[in-house]
């Protein structure tokens, strides 16, 4: 094409010529433009030699995940999903909880956290609900996942606890039994029923604990240095108070030694050598830094000690 412009050029129309060139090298651009616009391949190549696409296909997994999550994520600017936007419903809970009406207090806080929350808005709501459920199922206090059980002859807390998929601590404090032992035939006890599940993870340092797949309570926890931590799903298979150390060269650290790392409790996974429990050094929480078990506050893993039977789900993810 510029062999033809440059062969019919008149010497003395020297802006005419100009004009021409123009002319040809502004169509030669809308080619090329024609051809990307109907989807012709890139110029630039991925590391095979394949001409790289401007956009890559999304794969399976990635558009199956965007499926199973459809809400978007919160953010701070829309309205009600703010702490301050959902304070006065949760003063009203609050007020619910002092007033000692703690059903009706933990329904209005299920109701606030399943709408969307940002992230502090979530945590002040998650504190609060935690709160009323450690109220409810240490003492007394009657709710649906509890069932009466008046004792009958030859029964005892470990046969309830057994019957009921419980703890015979979590019995003892929550119906104020001072001597697990003895208790009386026809006395009136309330048992709470519910399964519970366990879901950590090593991101966050966090622990979730859900009664019957409904949150209830969420702790901070330390997991293993070099993501020692072991992923999966697990349960407990066993529970001791006051635990002896069995480290892996072999010496026995009782507990109460200054070397014992494991606290007050220890709750054994189905994973030889792992496991949830105490610590003496409460500045590690929230960090990984453990030999690879997962590590609580003391007064936290007593909790657990006391809610998670034996077979309690356990499932840990990065």
């Amino acid at each position: 094409m510029t062999d033809l412009i440059i062969g019919q050029r008149p010497p003395s129309n020297r802006w005419g010529c100009l004009a021409a060139f123009v002319a040809a090298v502004g169509g030669l651009v809308a080619v090329i433009l024609g051809l990307r616009a109907c989807g012709g391949p890139s110029a630039v190549a991925d590391g095979n030699g394949a001409p790289e696409s401007e956009e890559r296909p999304v794969s399976a997994e990635r558009s199956r995940s965007r499926r199973r999550d459809p809400s978007p994520p919160a953010r701070e600017s829309d309205p009600g999903e703010g702490l301050q936007a959902v304070r006065p419903r949760l003063e009203e809970a609050e007020a619910l909880e002092a007033r000692g009406q703690l059903g009706e207090a933990r329904e209005r806080l299920f109701e606030l956290l399943e709408s969307p929350l940002d992230g502090e808005a979530r945590a002040a709501v998650e504190h609060a609900l935690g709160r009323v459920h450690t109220e409810l199922v240490f003492n007394p206090h009657p709710m649906p996942e509890k069932r009466e059980h008046v004792v009958a002859r030859g029964e005892s807390l470990a046969i309830l606890a057994r019957r009921y998929g419980t703890t015979v601590e979590l019995i003892s404090r929550s119906n104020r039994i001072t001597n697990p032992h003895r208790i009386r035939v026809g006395d009136r006890l309330r048992i709470l029923q519910g399964a519970f599940s366990v879901e950590v993870s090593k991101t966050r340092n966090d622990l979730v604990l859900r009664l019957d797949d409904r949150f209830f309570k969420r702790y901070r926890v330390g997991t293993g240095e070099f993501a020692r931590t072991p992923e999966g799903s697990f349960r407990i298979v066993d529970r001791i108070e006051n635990p002896t150390w069995w480290r892996d060269d072999g010496k026995v650290i009782p507990y109460g030694h200054p070397d014992n790392l494991l606290g007050t409790h220890w709750l054994a996974l189905d994973v030889r050598g792992y496991g949830l429990h105490g610590t003496w050094e409460p500045e590690t929480i929230g960090h990984q830094l453990s030999a690879g078990c997962v590590r609580l506050l003391n007064e936290d893993v007593l909790e657990l000690f006391e809610l998670l039977p034996v077979g309690t789900p356990v499932t840990i993810t990065e």
